[in-house]
């Protein structure tokens, strides 16, 4: 059976007869006689048996001029330039001309003819059987009834820029020209009833190459697009042959008398009847009978199927011209075969369920992916439909990443269907498009059907081959209980979290944990620590704290390190042990062990370690019943005291809470809270330590005398040994007046007169010597002061007799002129006038004039200084002692008036009362 006869045919041309727009609707009439035709360049060009050439436009305008001047028998317009080549005859008899017409220009109305040359070979007179021209316009080539070919190379529209030769001879007519361009390299395939051959014109000598011993008729051949290789068709009787310009291709049997060959965008033109031709003889004679069918068919060479087939009466020729075929008819009718779109092709295939035709058109029609993606589904579907599942899910798989995923899932989401389901969801992740939920239920289908090796398949895959969301399949197979598998992911995808929640929630596997985060960077380490510490803490607390310590001292990862660029980073890494006290509060040996670790790698360890040791060396020495222990303990509690590393207040507090007594009075000491140690030993009725307190601490602060004095009058208990040594040093440094000691001691029910009466007695003595001494002063004062006046008024009212004979100065005889002071002093003027400061001024006296001037200056300025006095007279031991300082000051001198407030007292009874009672305030002073 012949090959076409397995094609499927379809209608995919609608037939139309062309209308004449100003016929009102009649089918359009062809000029008479019509003998050449061509397309191209936007019209169709027909010659007639009277030598002109007709143009119709597609709009069917018709327009003519006289070529020649009798017929016009070939015609070939190039389709990127607008020339157009004819052969035709001017005078009876065989002498064929070639000219070159130049559509663009015009001369006197027609247009321009760039060049006439005759076209017989070698003055051999014989007709021209086919032409055909290159579209560079540098070859063309006419063939002729006796077999010759000739080759015009050069400009083709002049003459003085091209030449002429003859390029092939033989017996058999030449039936078919077609150049072929490929890169450089231009061939000429040639074409006789009896053979095939290729010469290569862009090599010198043109070499030949015989490509088939059968030939064609005429116009059975034709060149096929770049998009096929530009390969050389030739219809023969029984088949048509594709070739190559060095080999024969293809070959497609289609039976039939071939009478003409066109290639249009992939598609082949045969017309033909099914009469054989009697003989060879008969190279393609146009000569027809009228009543002759012809039938033309259209062929898709690609995918196979005949895409039209129609009879026609008397064809003169088939033309490609505005997207369609016109097939041109000797009736003049001129028929219009215009392609149907690529969608109703396709919704003709659908009906027909010839999906894969369907594809193959789609493809071959270059359309979009959106397009295939639509047929894909179609296909699929169908086969959906017919039961086919697993072809249905291949087709399904092809519209990936057009068509919507759930479509397909939906489908597929019965048990019975899991196989094709994960092959869809497995393409899906291939082609990383696939979502949070589409990971989640393609391991869920893999956990379904127990297939742990494509399980392990999909997720121990190159790294870079990874196509799913990492954190939704761990948390998949951790929920269904694909542990190790779970693992295997987080580990080598870094999701460190994931990977120890596993170990130690799932697996418990705390070791592993432990090494694992041992290898992490520090970051990542210090974080997962503080998350999992107390665990770990609990289940594994030797290598737990091993681990801590290395992180709170100089932390660098495992030689395993999961990050493998830390291993590169010389910095210092760091943690702060005391962040990470909390973890130990149920391992308090595991916390010692760690504490006294840090302190001793470090010793500037934050002040939370101290205080945490701290307290835990308390609590050993508070439990320790073994008094050598107890001391050891001890020693190394107040160790840690000394060290100025812990937090005194937090300290205190923890002494305080132990009753550590040693500590507690060294951080009383330390923080100089003289009365809180004091207060201490009072608290504890540790007399002894209360003076001793006392003598060490009694320079810093002179009222812890007056404080132990105070406490040992309130004792009931006989404490005089203890009154009297406090008594004594009070009395010793005047630290309290006699009246408030009295009154202090008068508190206490033991205590007797005898206590006092050694303390009286000394007072009263030493006040006594005082007295007496003041009284010498005075004297003496008085006695200088009533000198002084004698003297003042003797310079007052008497003269002054000068008897120096010597300067003062340079202790040399006076001499005139001198200055005499009455202050007794002479000096010669000259040296008054070198070493005195002011003339007015005597100089040896200058420096005790100027003190005591300084000091009378002094008291004036401080005579205002009402704070100063007050805060002065509260502080010292003697308030007495200050007020006559004042009074010698002259403080009080200047007047002041008091007005008495309305019904009360005067206004010098109030000042009194108000200065004594200030006065007794203030030197009793804080007890």
């Amino acid at each position: 059976m012949a090959a076409f006869l397995q094609w499927r045919r379809f209608v995919f041309f609608d037939k139309e007869t062309v209308k004449d727009p100003s016929e009102n609707g009649k089918n359009f009439q062809l000029p008479m006689g019509i003998s050449a035709c061509d397309s191209g360049r936007g019209h169709i060009v027909l010659g007639d048996m009277d030598g002109q050439i007709w143009f119709l436009t597609r709009s069917l305008q018709l327009s003519r001029f006289q070529a020649y001047k009798l017929r016009v028998t070939h015609l070939y317009q190039l389709k990127q330039h607008n020339i157009l080549v004819s052969v035709g005859q001017d005078e009876h008899g065989i002498n064929p001309l070639v000219k070159v017409w130049n559509l663009d220009k015009k001369d006197s109305g027609s247009p321009l003819c760039t060049r006439i040359f005759p076209a017989i070979p070698g003055n051999k007179p014989t007709e021209v059987s086919c032409l055909s021209v290159h579209e560079n316009l540098n070859f063309m080539a006419i063939g002729f009834t006796d077999g010759s070919v000739v080759l015009t190379k050069g400009d083709i529209t002049r003459d003085r820029h091209s030449k002429t030769l003859s390029l092939h001879e033989g017996s058999c007519p030449i039936t078919g020209l077609a150049f072929r361009q490929a890169g450089k390299v231009t061939h000429l395939f040639v074409a006789t009833l009896e053979k095939v051959q290729c010469y290569t014109l862009s090599v010198k000598e043109y070499p030949r190459i015989d490509l088939d011993t059968h030939g064609c008729a005429l116009r059975c051949s034709a060149l096929t697009d770049p998009s096929q290789d530009s390969q050389f068709i030739v219809a023969g009787e029984d088949c048509v042959y594709l070739y190559q310009p060095d080999e024969r291709g293809p070959c497609f049997a289609f039976d039939g008398h071939k009478l003409l060959t066109q290639w249009h965008r992939g598609y082949l033109l045969l017309l033909t009847h099914n009469n054989k031709s009697p003989s060879k003889s008969d190279y393609g004679s146009r000569q027809t009978s009228p009543t002759e069918k012809h039938i033309l068919t259209i062929y898709d060479l690609d995918n196979k199927f005949i895409a039209y087939s129609a009879a026609f009466d008397d064809v003169i020729d088939v033309l490609a011209e505005w997207g369609s075929f016109y097939v041109l008819t000797r009736d003049k009718t001129m028929y219009m075969l215009q392609e149907k779109d690529t969608q109703t092709k396709l919704e003709m295939l659908f009906k027909k369920n010839l999906f894969v035709m369907a594809i193959n058109l789609a493809k071959s029609q270059h359309l979009d992916n959106d397009g295939l993606s639509e047929i894909f589904r179609h296909y699929g579907d169908h086969l959906y439909t017919k039961g086919d599942h697993d072809g249905a899910i291949q087709q399904y798989i092809r519209t990936i990443g057009k068509l919507e995923p759930s479509y397909v899932i939906r489908k597929f989401l019965d048990a019975q269907r899991i196989h094709n389901l994960t092959a869809y969801l497995q393409a899906l992740h291939r082609q990383s498009l696939a979502n949070a939920d589409h990971t989640t239920l393609l391991l869920n289908c893999y956990t379904k059907l127990k297939d742990s090796s494509k399980l392990e398949e999909f997720i121990k895959s190159n790294e870079s081959e990874v196509h799913f969301d990492v954190e939704i399949a761990i948390k998949v197979l951790r929920q269904a209980g694909y542990h190790s598998h779970a693992v295997f992911l987080a580990e080598r995808h870094m999701h460190h979290e994931w990977y120890l929640k596993i170990q130690l929630e799932d697996l418990k596997n705390y070791q592993e944990a432990l090494r694992y985060i041992g290898r992490l960077p520090f970051d990542q380490a210090e974080s997962n620590m503080k998350r999992y510490g107390k665990t770990l803490m609990h289940h594994v607390p030797e290598s737990t704290t091993i681990l801590l310590k290395r992180l709170c001292t100089d932390y660098h990862p495992s030689k395993d390190s999961t990050d493998r660029d830390s291993l590169d980073r010389p910095v210092e890494n760091k943690a702060n042990p005391e962040e990470f006290i909390p973890v130990f509060a149920n391992n308090p040996r595991e916390l010692r062990a760690f504490l006294e670790h840090m302190i001793q790698v470090d010793p500037f360890s934050p002040e939370g370690v101290y205080d945490t040791l701290l307290e835990l060396r308390l609590q050993d020495w508070a439990h320790e019943q073994d008094p050598g222990k107890k001391k050891v303990l001890q020693e190394a509690a107040l160790s840690l005291l000394r060290s100025d590393n812990t937090v005194f207040d937090k300290a205190l507090v923890l002494c305080q809470m132990h009753n550590f007594k040693e500590g507690v009075l060294y951080l009383y000491e330390k923080g100089k809270l003289y009365q809180q140690i004091m207060h201490y030993h009072m608290q504890n009725e540790e007399y002894g330590k209360v003076v001793e307190a006392c003598k060490r601490y009694g320079d810093n602060e002179v009222c812890l005398w007056e404080q132990a004095l105070g406490y040992f009058a309130r004792k009931e208990e006989n404490c005089k040994a203890y009154i009297s040594e406090v008594l004594q040093h009070i009395d010793e440094n005047n630290l309290m007046p006699p009246l408030l000691v009295v009154q202090t001691l008068a508190h206490n029910s033991t205590a007797s007169l005898s206590v006092i009466k050694d303390y009286l007695i000394n007072k009263l003595e030493r006040e006594t010597s005082q007295i007496e001494e003041d009284e010498r002063k005075i004297q003496q004062y008085r006695e200088e002061t009533t000198h002084l006046r004698t003297e003042i008024n003797d310079l007052k009212t008497s003269a002054k007799i000068f008897q120096k004979t010597k300067c003062s100065m340079c202790n040399s005889p006076l001499e005139l002129p001198s200055v005499h002071f009455l202050c007794g002093h002479s000096f010669h003027q000259h040296c008054l006038e070198s070493f005195a400061e002011s003339e007015a001024e005597c100089p040896t006296c200058t420096p005790e004039n100027r003190k005591v001037m300084d000091m009378l200056r002094a008291q004036d300025q401080k005579r205002d200084l009402h704070d100063h006095f007050h805060r002065q007279l509260k502080c010292s031991n003697d308030g007495f002692s200050v007020i006559a300082d004042y009074f010698g000051r002259g403080v009080f001198n200047k007047l002041t008036l008091i007005t008495d407030p309305p019904g009360g007292k005067s206004g010098a009874g109030n000042l009194e009362a108000e200065f004594n009672r200030d006065l007794l305030i203030n030197t009793k002073r804080n007890v």
